[in-house]
C-alpha cells in the first residue's frame, strides 16, 4: 500500500515546460474521472488519487519506460501523488497549477464527447463544507442540537488539514456528476495501458 511519505519533493514543471516536453512523459490525470472527462491534457491516462495504490505496478512499469507526469485541477492531488509515489521509489514530476493552468496558458485539452465540466473537487468541498456550516448554524437558532453539525464539519476540515486527507472529497468524488461518462475507458483498461 502507498503511504504518504516522501523521500524527496517532486519535480514542479511550468504550463509552458511541460508543453515544450509533453512528448517525453507519460501524463497520469488523478483527479475523479467526471472532471478528467471534461477536459484534460492529450494523452493523459486517469487514475484517480483515490487508487493510487491500485495502480503501483502499472505507474511503476510506465516510469521504468520513461517519466511520470501528474496532473490535477490545481497541483495540489498531483503533488500528493508524487509524494505517495516516491515513497515506493517511483519518481513523478507534478504540473504546478494544474489543468487550470495548462487551459489558461493556451495550450490544447482533450475533452471526452459530451461530457460536461464539473468543478474542481476543492470547489466541491468547500460549497459541501460550507453548506453544511451554515445549515448547523441555522437549524441550531431553532433546535440546539443542530450545532453539532457545524461542530463536526470544523473539525473533519482541521482532520483534513492536519493529515493532509479530505474525507469530504473522497466522498464527492463517488457523486454522478464526479464519474466517468459511457465512453470512459475502463480503470483496468488504463491499467493495462500503462504497464505495456
Amino acid at each position: 500500500m502507498i503511504t504518504s511519505t516522501s523521500t524527496a519533493p517532486a519535480t514542479t514543471l511550468s504550463a509552458t515546460q511541460a508543453l515544450g516536453r509533453i512528448g517525453e512523459f507519460t501524463v497520469v490525470d488523478v483527479r475523479s474521472p467526471g472532471e478528467y472527462a471534461g477536459g484534460h491534457l492529450p494523452g493523459a491516462h486517469n487514475v484517480p488519487l483515490e487508487r493510487l495504490d491500485e495502480a503501483t505496478d502499472a505507474l511503476t512499469a510506465a516510469a521504468a519506460r520513461g517519466p511520470l507526469l501528474l496532473v490535477c485541477a490545481s497541483g495540489a492531488r498531483s503533488a500528493k501523488g508524487c509524494a505517495r509515489l516516491a515513497a515506493h521509489g517511483v519518481e513523478a514530476a507534478t504540473l504546478e497549477g494544474g489543468t487550470g493552468a495548462w487551459a489558461t496558458a493556451g495550450h490544447p485539452v482533450e475533452r471526452q464527447s459530451g461530457a460536461r465540466t464539473p468543478w474542481p473537487m476543492d470547489r466541491q468541498v468547500r460549497l459541501a463544507a460550507g453548506s453544511l456550516v451554515a445549515a448547523g448554524f441555522l437549524a441550531g437558532r431553532v433546535w440546539r442540537r443542530a450545532h453539532w453539525l457545524s461542530g463536526a464539519v470544523g473539525a473533519g476540515l482541521v482532520f483534513s488539514g492536519v493529515t493532509n486527507t479530505c474525507g469530504m472529497a473522497a466522498v464527492l468524488a463517488r457523486l454522478p456528476h464526479n464519474r466517468a461518462t459511457g465512453d470512459a475507458v475502463p480503470f483496468e483498461e488504463t491499467l493495462a495501458r500503462l504497464a505495456t
